[in-house]
């Protein structure tokens, strides 16, 4: 077995577990440039790979009661009609386009990791609707929910990004959910869209299902522990980390497969 997939493995799992996103910026480039995937196949790869171990982590969360189903739901199914569009436009695709654009999800993604957020004041809007379990109320706005879900799942399918780093925000700050739940929401959203966007690529292009499977099994492992890190580490310090990581990777695409390609 190689390092480079335990390790690609094991990040995509913590980053799963920790922040509800993450997980296809790392194994997207790993498959890619560690264990030399082609292209369109480690994108198609991807999806499958966050899709399962997403699900997984999702469910850890919804024992907690962190998962608002009726979110997932809404946004999940639009998302899932923006999700499968984006991979059937992806497979046409030329591959320098679809990588460029996944640069600059991922520096988007940087900014909003290192950028402070002043608090929010919070009004109730006429969409809006008012939510309360286990004490914590919340203002959910349906229809953002849906509107974001097309635009998030059309560039999952496209670029074959979960995208939970955007889904995660949306929820906080758009939509009406506590960070709490957003994390855990996040992923089950993931997982329905991922799922969906593997299925546009799967009849498409050649699929490594033994790589898949030992990738996906060293994730799910990497999940269960980001997902107990997250209750204990510092969100504002993993956040920052994070989103250097990020700017290096983007940056290393952006020379290596756009500007050198």
């Amino acid at each position: 077995m190689s390092l480079s997939v335990i390790i690609a493995g094991i990040v995509t799992g913590l980053l799963l577990g920790i922040f509800g996103s993450g997980g296809s910026i790392v194994t997207m480039p790993a498959l890619l440039y560690l264990l030399d995937v082609e292209p369109k196949s480690a994108i198609a790869m991807s999806l499958g790979i966050v899709a399962i171990t997403a699900t997984i982590t999702a469910i850890q969360h919804w024992k907690r009661g962190n998962v608002n189903l009726k979110v997932t739901a809404i946004f999940g199914l639009f998302g899932v009609v923006g999700t499968y569009a984006g991979a059937l436009l992806g497979v046409i695709t030329p591959v320098v386009i679809q990588l460029g654009l996944f640069a600059m999800v991922m520096y988007a993604a940087a900014w909003r990791m290192l950028k402070p957020r002043p608090p929010q004041p919070r009004s109730v809007g006429a969409a809006a609707v008012i939510e309360c379990e286990t004490g914590d109320c919340e203002e959910i706005r349906y229809i953002h929910i849906a509107l974001h879900g097309i635009g998030v799942g059309a560039l999952t399918g496209l670029v074959g990004v979960g995208g939970g780093f955007l889904i995660v925000p949306a929820l906080v700050l758009l939509s009406g959910l506590s960070m709490k739940r957003a994390v855990g929401t996040s992923l089950s959203i993931v997982a329905v869209k991922s799922f969906a966007g593997f299925a546009g690529y799967a009849t498409a292009v050649p699929i490594d299902y033994g790589l898949m499977a030992i990738f996906t099994a060293i994730a799910i492992a990497g999940s269960v522990a980001g997902s107990m890190l997250g209750h204990r580490l510092h969100g504002d310090h993993l956040k920052k980390a994070f989103g250097v990581f990020l700017l290096f990777v983007a940056t290393y695409i952006l020379v290596k497969s756009v500007l050198l390609g």
